[in-house]
C-alpha cells in the first residue's frame, strides 16, 4: 500500500487560517478602526487608557469580522458571478460555509463579552447592533432590492465611532452623532466610486449598485451632491465637538480634494478617475479623524 507524501495528504492549515482571516476582511476593519480611535480621543477630550483603547479595538474588531463572515456566507452566489470577489475563501472553498457561520457567531459572542466586560453594555449593544443591521438590514435585504443600498447599509459602517465614543463616556451625544453622520453620508460617494469601476460586475451578478442600474451621469452627479454634503457635515462637526484650528485646515483641504474629484469624475465619467476618487475617499476619512486626534492633542484637552 502506497504511502502518499506530506504534500499530496496533508491538510493545509495555512491556507486555511488565511481563508478565515480572509472572511474579516482587514481592509475594511482597519479603516473602521481608524474612525475608532478618534472619536475616542474626542469623546475624552485626552487620550484614553491603553486598555480601553486595546479592548474597544479588539471588541470592535471582532464585532465588524463575523459582521463581514456572515456577508460572504451569505454573498457567496454572487461572489462567485464577480471578478472582484472571485477569490474570496468561500468561493474558492478554503473556508466551508458551515465552518464560515460558526466562526462568525463565535467572534460576536466574543466581541459582546469583551466589550461588556472591558468598556461597558452600551458600547457592546452599539457593536452588536452594527452588526445585526449589516447581515439583516444590508446583506440580506438591502443590497440585492435597491439602488439605496449603500446609502441606507452604510449606517452599519459609521457605528464604530458610536462604539469608540460609549466606550469612554458611556453616554452618546450630538458630536458622537455626527461623527457618525460623516461616515454615513461619506459611503455612498466612496463606494460607489469603486462600483463606478466594477459595474459590469454589479450587473452579472444582479446586484443593483447605482452605477450598476442607472447613467454614469446620474450616478456622478449624486456623487458630487454627496461630497457637498459632506463637507457641511464636517464643518458642522467642529462646532459640535469643540474643535480647533488643526481639524479646520484638515477638513477644509480634504473637503477640497474630495470636492475635486467629484467633479472631475462628473466630467469625465471614466473609471479611471473613479477609481483616483475611491481611493483618496480613503485617504480623506483617514486623514480627518486623525486630524481630530491631533487637534485634541495640539491643545492639550
Amino acid at each position: 500500500m502506497r504511502t502518499l507524501p506530506l504534500s499530496e495528504g496533508s491538510w493545509d492549515w495555512t491556507k486555511t487560517v488565511k481563508g478565515y482571516v480572509g472572511l474579516t476582511k482587514p481592509r475594511i476593519i482597519e479603516l473602521l478602526l481608524i474612525t475608532t480611535v478618534p472619536a475616542m480621543v474626542v469623546a475624552k477630550h485626552d487620550l484614553p487608557s491603553i486598555w480601553s483603547i486595546v479592548i474597544t479595538v479588539a471588541g470592535g474588531t471582532l464585532a465588524a469580522g463575523g459582521a463581514n463572515a456572515v456577508n460572504m456566507w451569505y454573498d457567496r452566489d454572487i461572489d462567485a458571478l464577480m471578478k472582484r470577489t472571485k477569490n474570496r475563501p468561500l468561493v474558492t472553498g478554503a473556508v466551508s460555509p458551515t465552518g464560515a457561520l460558526i466562526f462568525a457567531i463565535a467572534l460576536e459572542v466574543v466581541a459582546f463579552a469583551m466589550l461588556s466586560f472591558g468598556d461597558n453594555v452600551l458600547s457592546a449593544s452599539l457593536a452588536l447592533s452594527a452588526a445585526l443591521f449589516y447581515v439583516f438590514i444590508y446583506t440580506m435585504w438591502l443590497k440585492r432590492s435597491t439602488s439605496q443600498n449603500i446609502v441606507i447599509g452604510g449606517a452599519a459602517g459609521a457605528v464604530p465611532v458610536l462604539v469608540g465614543w460609549a466606550a469612554v463616556t458611556d453616554s452618546l451625544s450630538l458630536a458622537a452623532w455626527l461623527m457618525f453622520l460623516v461616515i454615513f453620508i461619506w459611503t455612498p460617494p466612496h463606494f460607489w466610486g469603486l462600483a463606478f469601476r466594477y459595474s459590469d460586475d454589479y450587473s452579472a451578478a444582479g446586484v443593483p449598485m447605482l452605477p450598476s442600474v442607472s447613467t454614469r451621469k446620474r450616478s456622478a452627479r449624486d456623487i458630487l451632491i454627496y461630497t457637498f454634503v459632506l463637507a457641511a457635515t464636517t464643518g458642522a462637526l467642529g462646532f459640535a465637538a469643540h474643535l480647533g484650528w488643526v481639524y479646520a485646515v484638515a477638513a477644509v483641504a480634504l473637503n477640497a480634494g474630495f470636492i475635486g474629484y467629484a467633479i472631475k469624475l462628473y466630467r469625465d465619467l471614466t473609471p479611471k478617475v473613479a477609481m483616483r476618487m475611491f481611493s483618496y475617499s480613503i485617504t480623506y476619512l483617514s486623514l480627518l479623524f486623525i486630524g481630530m486626534a491631533v487637534d485634541v492633542a495640539v491643545r492639550g484637552h
